[in-house]
């Protein structure tokens, strides 16, 4: 339970100084209106903004609980016996990690209205976001081969669930993504596609650092 309240507790924080970084350096009462006085929030607070905060919180908290679960069953019983963790992973992490630095290389180029290199970022980010997905799939054959089905021991079910879990998300992301990519090739410009981008941005960035607290997680258990 430990683990889960600090995993809660540094999400949590990231997500509060993301959202805090958009809106320090706004002013207010200098929002255009003047003859009106109500009190505004700042907007760099756009809805989509929002949205993003709240489902990444809610993603946050299933997460977290299913490491709690994972954590408290590997203690319950002698039934748990620790599977060998595919090297394959390894190579699909740095997958993951490129295809992140492409997507923050996209949302740079959308704010310096660099279409071409948005472009080619969007295009590189979803290709190493695609080679991860297959990869773990893979992975997961690789498994099977050996013998080492879900259902032989918890360790195995867990690891598929957390596995499995976390390319859930990322093919929720690659829909975002897709629409983005789409939006481009339909002649948007990138200070048109900038929101989106930023956002798809921020979305890898989370579950590339869910994906590193979870292989770090099977490593050492």
């Amino acid at each position: 339970m430990t683990v889960t309240l600090v995993f809660l507790a540094v999400m949590m924080a990231l997500f509060g100084g993301w959202l805090f970084s958009h809106s320090i350096n706004v002013r207010p009462w200098e929002a255009q209106g003047a003859s009106t006085q109500r009190s505004q929030l700042p907007p760099a607070m756009t809805a989509p903004r929002v949205g993003l905060a709240v489902f990444l919180a809610v993603a946050t908290s299933l997460f977290a609980l299913t490491i709690s679960a994972y954590l408290m069953r590997q203690e319950m019983g002698h039934d748990w016996r620790p599977l060998a963790v595919p090297g394959l992973l390894w190579w699909n992490s740095a997958c993951l990690v490129l295809g992140s630095v492409a997507l923050q290389s996209a949302w740079q180029a959308a704010r310096r209205d660099n279409a071409a290199r948005l472009r080619r970022g969007l295009l590189v980010g979803g290709g190493f976001t695609i080679a991860f997905i297959l990869g773990q799939a893979l992975a997961w054959w690789q498994l099977q081969a050996r013998g080492i089905y879900l259902a032989a021991n918890p360790a195995n079910a867990f690891f598929f669930l957390l596995t499995a879990l976390h390319v859930l998300h990322l093919l929720g992301g690659l829909f975002a993504w897709s629409r983005s990519l789409f939006r481009l090739q339909r002649g948007a410009t990138p200070r048109e596609m900038l929101p989106s981008v930023e956002l798809c941005a921020l979305y890898w960035h989370f579950l590339l650092l869910v994906w590193g607290i979870l292989f770090v997680l099977l490593l050492t258990t």
